[in-house]
């Protein structure tokens, strides 16, 4: 049985949750978090440019390119998407970005990532890069 990763990065920045929130629901901008990772906005969202239904393709070197879809979509609060087609080597993915308006001025991530590996020893490697490249990404960020 293949055991549920769980990746958990809560970062603060010190700029609104408005600021915060618009730069990490553009898709283009995960390239930053999620280098070397290319990511290409393949269509807008229903009722946002990155809302529900919008979806990005994410091409990592050496690897098959996957697509994620935003599934929830609440402005200033809650991004929530899910691996929706390509071959990636996790299954079962779901990430879920949560912010918080700490004083009008600070905002807090809290960033979940979820998933099962296709195969027993692929899981913890995986969670173990996305652990450390996502604190590391977020923390290149700029506002």
């Amino acid at each position: 049985m293949l055991k549920t990763q769980k990746v958990y990065v809560v970062h603060e920045f010190d700029a609104p949750v408005a600021k915060v929130f618009a730069t990490l629901s553009e898709h283009e901008n995960l390239s930053k978090i999620f280098a070397p990772a290319k990511v290409t906005r393949l269509n807008d969202g229903k009722d946002a440019r990155n809302g529900v239904g919008s979806a990005r393709k994410l091409s990592i070197p050496l690897t098959p390119s996957f697509v994620e879809t935003n599934q929830v979509y609440r402005e200033n609060e809650l991004i929530e998407y899910a691996i929706t087609s390509g071959i990636a080597p996790i299954k079962e993915h779901r990430g879920v970005m949560k912010f918080v308006d700490l004083d009008g001025k600070r905002t807090r991530l809290e960033y979940t990532i979820t998933f099962k590996g296709r195969v027993p020893f692929i899981g913890p490697i995986i969670k173990a890069a996305l652990q450390d490249g996502v604190a590391r990404g977020l923390k290149k960020l700029r506002f």
